[in-house]
């Protein structure tokens, strides 16, 4: 049975009961403690923890889902995958362990002619959480599962959550047995690669803490519904129905080893060290496609770093197994082709995925040939110290720096007889996981302190928003918060949040940022200083109390900042139409990649594989400007998702869209899900002026514009600024260009001369230098303090000094301070050489003091530092290194 049977099947079944089928959601999703989606429950985590009403009672997925904590054991054994599909059944608050036992163990073994798996019932194991009598005496019951193939474990095995503060619940995992090939007997409790785990029931019924009852701890509270949630392995069910022997021989995994067979000549199943790189390449390339169709660009940070890591690691193993030219576009072509009929956003979007990972793999080979060079300095240098062993912290430069894989540089290390500290270099990169850790956990936000905001929500339902059509309304006051708990009033100077039955008052969301206004009442006034929707559907008014007191149900008027507003609605009126001629220029691989909507001011993100030209961007904001002119009418309507992308709209890449959505149309020039507010007519915008653009990260875009007034003030204070330029120079405005550059160019010029008659003085004192030598344990040395002179000069200089010093035994060391940093050159004679007395590695003796770092070669090193008032001390320090020579 191929995957994508293995998958229809599970929803078909599934309808069947009554759950409504939901779209896989992105692998990206607004969530501050998820990287990607991991779980097929996350998209529906607001319906668990009751921030939101569900839509349906019940629910069935299949859903896209990327875990990476482990992106180094891929490949090692068949059991680790970046990449893989969760189908899962979901219940709201209907049934719990009865129905999802009985829907479960229905599907697994009823006949394949039936619709189900065929799989034997006397291979199915069940495990249980350890105090969990209930399921156990459930599985007896609805299956007749012997209780001996029904096993208790611990938190450890059979408590799920998500790893951070959330929803979680004991839970029920149902295994397979494999017979005795695959291992001994015993259950899974004795050997899970025999025993190997398909499903996984979760009894979703508690909230965790920081502190996770995996580990022991108790839950911090009872979600207020007792809920379902499950996820079956589809990778894994494949392997078992198509009668393999790992994930990586299916259907839609080993098409992309076979291509790599065909790339490198090699077999699968040949050696192991192969067979690890054929599966990084097979599990990278699917998790990449996927990631690129959601609209991730590789990066150098966050979710682009982990995508840049993944083609790295698929272009290295390519080249570990002898394949030197360019593979990624056809690995994506396969991913395309195999994963098209179940998500055809790869289809549609290949273009852009395809010219994404064409661009990273021409960088990163660039990378590798830069690296390789940097290697082959290090392992020269290592050679000439009469080391065999490459250091640590080298190999970790190399990897952090440059991009360099450890395993490209551990062959490349055995290649020129070298081995490489990969203690030392292990230490270095788990230094730098902890860091990183931290500064995520540092950023992390759980889940567990929002009670107080469900239980309004729950009580008074979501707020009702009037601010697509008035920026004034009546509303009365529904709860009152300080710190996140609950008061009945508020007295003047201090600071709460306030939640309305009704507001005009637009909450932060899609970009643009939060009204701001006044509340007025009854001896009452409140300043609104921000709106947030703390949980989905409640609108919560940050707001300080100006005079009088605000209790609870207390009757107010609100007022939006109707001047803030408008140039709001300008700017994110604009970045639609920014966004239409942007993808008018590159086409749909263009897509936004992130926005900021502020009073007069945009922002506007996109994703573009190549360069962004000067040239079409000065296009992009005249066309703007002249569609402006049509003054065509903002019109909105809300329909369903499918029907709004037939009429063409844009929708965003990462954005989890309901099936009824907000569409804003601005002619046929622009039109988008969008659910904030916008100008009744372009011509409101009146001037749209891109004022910076610069790239953010590899194959991301940042521009940025005025609107309106804000933008007719910079022209205005540009032509200024043109007109002030062209009084000074004496020419009309037109020819500014010409006479700066004419200027510039003399100035350079006399740089230069001025340059070299600094070193031509400066060599002029050759002699004088020379005479200073000392004689420090057999060797003449001239260490001297020489202002002012640049890179070229000093060399010069040391070279003519170390010339004069004849056959002798000589070091020639100058420190030039200029400012706040300091050059030094380091020089020796051939005589000196003989004796053992090396240029560059004389530097560690005196670096410290200049706070400063160089090298070179024996006759002769340079460097800099930053700490010129050092320079004597650096000149002692030599001495004292020359004289402690034998």
């Amino acid at each position: 049975m191929d995957t994508h049977e293995i998958t229809d099947r599970f929803l078909r079944h599934f309808e069947s009961k009554g759950h409504t089928r939901v779209p896989s959601a992105p692998l990206i999703l607004d969530d501050p403690n998820l990287l990607f989606v991991n779980a097929g429950m996350v998209q529906f985590k607001p319906y668990f923890l009751g921030e939101a009403p569900p839509p349906y009672p019940r629910a069935t997925s299949v859903q896209k889902c990327v875990r990476t904590p482990d992106i180094d054991e891929v490949g090692k054994t068949t059991r680790h995958n970046t990449f893989f599909q969760m189908a899962g059944n979901f219940s709201f608050g209907d049934y719990f362990k009865e129905g999802a036992i009985e829907n479960a163990w229905e599907l697994i073994t009823k006949p394949q002619s039936e619709g189900g798996y065929g799989l034997d019932p006397n291979r199915i194991w069940a495990t249980v959480y350890e105090d969990d009598s209930e399921a156990a005496g459930l599985w007896r019951k609805l299956t007749g599962l012997p209780g001996e193939r029904i096993q208790s474990r611990d938190g450890k095995d059979n408590y799920w959550d998500m790893g951070v503060p959330g929803p979680g619940g004991p839970c029920s995992e149902i295994y397979y047995d494999r017979g005795p090939a695959y291992g001994r007997e015993g259950g899974p409790v004795a050997d899970e690669d025999r025993y190997i785990e398909i499903w996984n029931l979760v009894f979703m019924q508690d909230i965790r803490g920081e502190l996770s009852p995996k580990l022991g701890h108790k839950p911090i509270g009872e979600l207020p519904k007792k809920n379902i949630d499950t996820g079956m392995g589809v990778e894994r069910v494949a392997t078992i129905l198509q009668g393999v022997e790992n994930v990586y021989e299916t259907d839609l995994v080993r098409p992309v080893i076979g291509r790599a067979e065909e790339f490198s000549g090699r077999r699968y199943g040949g050696n192991h060290a192969d067979d690890v790189r054929f599966r990084v390449i097979a599990d990278h390339a699917r998790t990449g496609v996927m990631l690129i169709g959601d609209g991730v660009t590789p990066g150098n940070d966050g979710r682009g770093y982990v995508l840049r890591r993944l083609l790295r690691r698929i272009v290295r193993s390519s080249r570990l197994l002898g394949v030197h030219e360019p593979v990624l576009q056809e690995f994506a072509k396969v991913v395309r082709d195999t994963m098209g009929p179940t998500y055809p956003e790869l289809v549609s979007g290949f273009d852009r995925i395809n010219e994404v990972v064409r661009i990273e793999e021409e960088a990163f080979l660039s990378t590798l040939t830069s690296g390789s060079r940097i290697f082959d300095m290090a392992a020269e240098e290592t050679k000439r110290g009469g080391g065999d062993v490459l250091a640590g912290d080298k190999a970790f430069q190399l990897h952090d720096t440059y991009g360099f894989p450890i395993d490209l540089t551990l062959e490349m290390a055995s290649e020129q007889g070298l081995t490489v500290d990969e203690e030392g270099f292990r230490t270095l990169m788990n230094e730098q996981r902890t860091r990183a850790k931290a500064d995520a956990a540092s950023r992390k936000t759980g889940h567990g302190d929002l009670s107080e905001y469900r239980k309004v929500l729950e009580q008074h339902g979501e707020t009702e928003f009037l601010g697509y059509t008035d920026l004034q309304a009546e509303a009365k006051v529904v709860a009152l918060l300080e710190d996140g708990q609950p008061v009945r009033s508020v007295s003047a100077g201090k600071k709460a949040e306030l939640v309305l039955d009704r507001t005009p008052f637009y909450a932060e969301s899609g970009g643009q940022v939060a009204d701001t206004g006044v509340l007025l009442g009854d001896g009452v006034e409140l300043k609104v200083l921000d709106v947030q929707k703390i949980v989905p559907g409640l609108f919560v008014h940050r707001v300080e109390v100006l005079d009088g007191e605000v209790g609870l149900d207390s009757k107010v008027t609100g007022s939006v900042d109707a001047h803030r507003r408008l140039s709001i609605e300008r700017s994110h009126s604009a970045t639609h139409l920014v966004h239409a001629a942007v993808r008018g220029a590159y086409g749909k691989r263009a897509a936004q990649a992130g926005s900021l909507n502020s009073p007069g001011r945009m922002r506007f993100d996109f994703t573009t594989p190549g360069s962004v030209s000067a040239d079409v961007l000065t296009e992009v904001e005249q066309e703007v400007n002249d569609y402006l002119q049509t003054d065509v009418e903002v019109t909105s309507f809300t329909t369903t998702k499918d029907k709004a992308l037939e009429l063409g709209a844009v929708a965003l890449f990462g954005e989890k869209y309901g099936n009824d959505v907000r569409v804003v149309d601005m002619g046929e020039y622009s039109r988008e899900l969008c659910g904030g507010t916008h100008v009744d007519r372009i011509g409101q915008l009146g001037l749209v002026k891109l004022v910076s653009d610069a790239s953010i990260g590899s194959g991301v875009h940042r521009v940025e514009a005025l609107v309106g007034t804000d933008a007719l003030k910079y022209v205005r204070k540009e032509q200024l600024l043109v007109s002030q330029l062209a009084n000074t120079f004496k020419v009309p405005s037109d020819e500014l260009p010409g006479r700066i550059e004419d200027v510039l160019t003399r100035l350079k010029n006399a740089e230069k001369e001025i340059a070299q008659l600094k070193t031509q003085q400066v060599l002029g004192s050759t002699g004088a230098l020379a005479d200073k030598a000392v004689d420090v344990n057999g060797v003449s040395v001239v260490a001297e303090v020489v202002p002012d002179v640049d890179g070229n000069g000093l060399r010069a200089l040391a070279s003519d000094i170390r010339g004069r010093l004849g056959a002798r035994p000589g070091v020639v060391a100058l420190f030039s301070p200029a400012g706040e940093k300091l050059s030094f050159v380091v020089a020796t004679t051939k005589a000196a050489q003989d004796k053992g007395i090396a240029a560059g590695k004389l530097v560690p003796s005196f670096a410290g003091a200049i706070g400063g770092r160089g090298g070179g070669k024996p006759d002769m090193a340079q460097g800099g530092g930053t700490n010129p008032a050092g320079a004597a001390d650096a000149v002692t320090a030599l001495r004292a290194a020359i004289a402690g020579i034998g």
